[in-house]
């Protein structure tokens, strides 16, 4: 019983900590996500746009976790996100901003 408990919390703090190591990522791709939602909404992101903005965010997500995996995440990595969250921003705000609209 004492070992299951340990063992628990023990697992606890390592995925907790796992995802505490990207927190500026984090906060960034929800911002992303919400100027794609802001996009839709006003009419100056189409519905295929934002089908192509929504895939780049998940795949970004799917990076962050392969990254936080093993439980540390090197400077290398980091910038690898940064820069694949710098192109899917130009991409936004291309699609925010191109000739066309929904309206």
């Amino acid at each position: 019983m004492i070992i299951s408990g340990f063992l628990f919390f023990a697992f606890v703090s390592v995925s907790t900590f796992g995802q505490d190591a990207t927190p500026r990522t984090d906060a960034r791709q929800h911002a992303q996500r919400a100027r794609i939602a802001d996009g839709v909404r006003d009419g100056e992101v189409t519905r295929r746009e934002a089908v192509g903005l929504r895939a780049e965010q998940r795949h970004i997500r799917r990076s962050e976790r392969r990254v936080q995996a093993d439980g540390e995440v090197t400077v290398q990595e980091r910038r690898r996100l940064q820069r694949k969250q710098n192109r899917a921003s130009r991409h936004i705000r291309r699609a925010k901003h191109n000739e066309i609209d929904n309206n």
